[in-house]
Formats: structure tokens, sequence, C-alpha cells
């Protein structure tokens, strides 16, 4: 039995695509530059709030570093 001959124009075709098309590519991830913060919302038990305001002023800063500790960070 014969073989079928090959459709030249949809090889050529398969062949443009392949070298023309870019890959998809998702969005960039932003740089981490040393010092600058993000603003993120983050829910968390009024518990573990009320354990870091309770030494007043700079329990976010208390929050970021039990974070960072918790994450091999420091």
């Amino acid at each position: 039995m014969a073989r079928r001959p090959p459709d030249t124009r949809s090889a050529a075709e398969k062949a443009f695509k392949a070298v023309t098309t870019k890959p998809v590519e998702g969005p960039p991830k932003p740089q981490s530059l040393p010092g600058l913060r993000e603003m993120v919302s983050l829910r968390i038990d009024r518990d573990v709030l009320d354990f870091f305001q309770e030494d007043g002023p700079g329990w976010q800063d208390r929050i970021n570093e039990a974070l960072r500790k918790a994450a091999g960070k420091s």
C-alpha cells in the first residue's frame, strides 16, 4: 500500500508557527529591593493581634520580625 504524500502546506504552517509564536509568559515577578516594604492585607486571629499590640507602637515591625524568623530569614 502506498504512503500518503505529506501535506506540505500543513507542514509549512506548523513550522512557521513554531518559530514565530512567543511562549506564554506570566506577569513579571516584582524585584525584591532590600528594605522595601509592600502593603498587604492579612487576616490573623484577634488574640494574636492583641499580643503584638500590647507593647504599643511598632507592633507591625514585631509581626514582620516574627514572620521573618518563622520563614528562616533572620
